[in-house]
């Protein structure tokens, strides 16, 4: 729940961050600040838990790569759309961990998950193609193009969703963590542009700052709920966060704020999300019962 709320008001965050820093300096600084947090933690209440950093495991390497690359097409593709079209269709992540499910766990596919897909898929066409119809010429390009990453930041979500489950058994959540957020803070490195930050004021520093500890917060409730609870439980929680993206953009234009573009949508475009959302639900939900 902690996780889902953090990722609910993320998109937000970042649209606003990415009028004044480059999507991919933002995502190093995230990791860096992290990384650096998490590093301090350790030095002064366990050392033993940096030896990670000395015997990475490879498959954590790869889950750090994935998370890393996530990271960069969502932030991507809220700048060239908007929070709430970022928060719809970034839920093809949970929908390719389920997928993923059959293939690679063996997992049975019922028929109730395939109306679940076949609710995906519509409600993301109904969505997609109402957004379409209501903005104008200009923008139709970056909004495709926009949701290409978002689609591509879901698809490396599910590669690390994988990766982080299998690892959580054999690690604890934050040693884990650290080294997931080191890998991208290093490769990301020579990317960053250093020069966007000598150009920020006190309020866009308090956000940069509140999105790295959204990483560091956010990602940390998430490795305990993998190591706690089932996959299928946490996917449905998740969840929740276009439903808080949706509410506090509603009020946010509606208040009519100047620092981030309104949004406004038709009753075909609510149903659409409505209808995918509750796709993703019926797909993921197959073990939430209680035994």
């Amino acid at each position: 729940m902690f996780t889902a709320f953090l990722w609910g008001i993320l998109a937000i965050g970042l649209k606003i961050a990415t009028k004044a820093v480059p999507p991919v300096t933002i995502t190093w600084f995230r990791f860096v600040l992290a990384f650096v947090v998490l590093s301090v933690y350790y030095l002064i209440f366990d050392r033993d838990k940096l030896s990670i950093l000395k015997k990475p495991s490879f498959i954590a390497i790869i889950a750090g790569i994935a998370l890393g690359a996530n990271y960069i097409g969502f932030i991507v593709g809220v700048h060239l759309t908007s929070p709430t079209i970022s928060q719809i269709f970034i839920q093809v992540g949970p929908v390719m961990l389920a997928v993923a499910g059959v293939f690679l766990f063996k997992e049975r596919f019922t028929l109730r998950q395939i109306f679940g897909l076949i609710l995906v898929t519509g409600g993301l066409l109904i969505f997609y193609n109402e957004t379409l119809s209501t903005i104008v010429a200009e923008k139709a390009g970056k909004l495709k193009s926009g949701i290409f990453w978002l689609l591509f930041a879901g698809f490396t979500w599910t590669i690390y969703a994988i990766l982080q489950k299998k690892e959580v058994k054999k690690f604890d959540p934050m040693q884990l963590n650290l080294l997931i957020f080191g890998v991208p803070a290093l490769l990301l490195t020579p990317a960053a542009d250093f020069n966007s930050f000598t150009t920020l004021n006190v309020n866009q520093w308090l956000l940069m700052a509140y999105l790295g500890l959204n990483t560091f917060f956010a990602y940390g409730a998430l490795a305990f709920a993998f190591k706690y609870t089932e996959a299928n439980k946490v996917s449905v929680i998740l969840i929740l966060n276009p439903v808080i993206t949706f509410v506090v953009m509603a009020y946010l234009s509606h208040i009519r704020v100047s620092w981030i573009e309104p949004e406004t949508y038709t009753l075909c475009t609510i149903i659409g999300a409505i209808m995918a959302l509750a796709g993703v639900i019926v797909i993921i939900s197959k073990n939430v019962k209680s035994k």
